[in-house]
């Protein structure tokens, strides 16, 4: 791929940002990721957004959102699948040749809208809507089916959930919340068994942008130092039906990174240097782990994925933007020395119906 990572900028995460409005939210990240590359908004050709009506608290956001977001009188689109889906979108505007410098704005207050109501009602209508299916109870039926598929235990997760917390504590980016002791993880209320509010991460609210270019661009620009190159990029959603075959299979999230990884050129896990996961619950990060058989050499989340900040939308992106400061060398204090391949995985929809990955490098 010949796309490039030129600026980002991620919004300081916060359980309730109430000092500012959602637009404020995402102009000031917006700036801030133009500033970080150096660009001013006139010189963009396009933007690109990634946003939730339901989830912003009010129908076609982008109405009020896209302005703030740097669209104003520029060729913009919107994706409302995930943050990580909005780079999939906007790598496949840069590498189809009509554009070449764009600006990818995701965000969610989650504060804004309760987030359970809005996921409950993205079930089917006549039947899952009306047993009061949401994002908790499907994760529940997730943790069960892998807990099985996978042999993990109670404290498997609990020493997962702990693990996080500790690595998310040294992340400035993130909400440094204290890391809680397995006690008070066993002692934490089920949500849907065996699911634990405490395996769970605490949604926030938070932003990101990231300023992407294409190769043309660069070589006109040569003055210009990309932060990294996307290598690799793959996406899939999964059947909507909560089947043990489809919580427990990872079929789609083990393809989608062996696609990923071969479009990167490379041969398998041992060459990434670091993989952030989109692990929404203690769960997903054992089962992903142990589906994708990851060697000790490749470092998993160090920047505590979800556990450090946890903006749901937009999520995958934030790994993403993780990922990429991996590579540029500017991760602060969770920076994996030496890191030149690295991977981002986002996932969306009841029980992580919907993945994305996307692999980054040097440039």
């Amino acid at each position: 791929m010949d796309t490039y990572i030129l600026g980002l900028a991620l919004h300081p995460a916060s359980a309730w940002v109430a000092d500012k409005r959602l637009e404020e939210m995402v102009f000031d990240t917006a700036k801030a990721a133009l500033d970080d590359a150096g660009i001013t908004r006139d010189e963009l050709d396009h933007v690109t957004i990634a946003a939730c009506d339901e989830l912003d608290g009010r129908s076609i956001s982008s109405m009020l959102l896209s302005a703030p977001a740097g669209a104003y009188l520029k060729d913009e689109i919107k994706v409302t699948d995930s943050g990580l889906i909005g780079l999939c979108l906007e790598a496949m505007r840069v590498e189809s040749g009509r554009f070449h410098l764009g600006l990818l704005s995701s965000w969610n207050k989650s504060s804004k809208a309760p987030f359970e109501d809005v996921m409950r009602m993205r079930c089917e209508p006549f039947y899952t809507r009306d047993i009061g299916l949401n994002a908790s109870i499907a994760d529940g039926f997730f943790a069960r089916a892998v807990s099985d598929a996978y042999g993990i235990s109670e404290s498997d997760a609990n020493s997962a959930v702990r693990a996080s917390y500790e690595r998310a504590s040294d992340n400035e980016r993130g909400m440094r919340a204290a890391v809680p002791s397995l006690q008070e993880i066993e002692a934490s209320p089920y949500v849907a068994a065996p699911l634990r509010k405490m395996q769970q991460a605490p949604v926030t609210d938070g932003g990101v942008s990231m300023v992407i270019c294409s190769g043309a661009w660069l070589k006109k620009h040569p003055h210009r130092r990309p932060l990294a190159r996307l290598s690799g990029l793959a996406w899939r959603v999964e059947n909507y039906q909560l089947g043990e075959k489809r919580l427990s299979g990872l079929t789609g999230f083990k393809e989608l990174f062996q696609k990923a990884i071969a479009m990167s050129g490379l041969q398998d896990f041992s060459q990434l240097d670091v993989v952030e996961l989109d692990n929404q619950t203690a769960f997903h990060e054992v089962a992903y782990r142990r589906a994708l058989r990851l060697p000790e050499t490749c470092k998993v989340s160090p920047s505590g994925g979800p556990f450090a900040q946890n903006p749901y939308f937009c999520t995958g992106l934030v790994n993403a933007a993780e990922a990429v400061l991996q590579i540029a060398g500017r991760a602060g204090a969770v920076q994996v020395k030496g890191t030149k391949r690295a991977a981002a995985h986002g996932c969306h929809g009841f029980a992580q119906q919907g993945n994305a990955v996307a692999i980054f490098e040097g440039a």
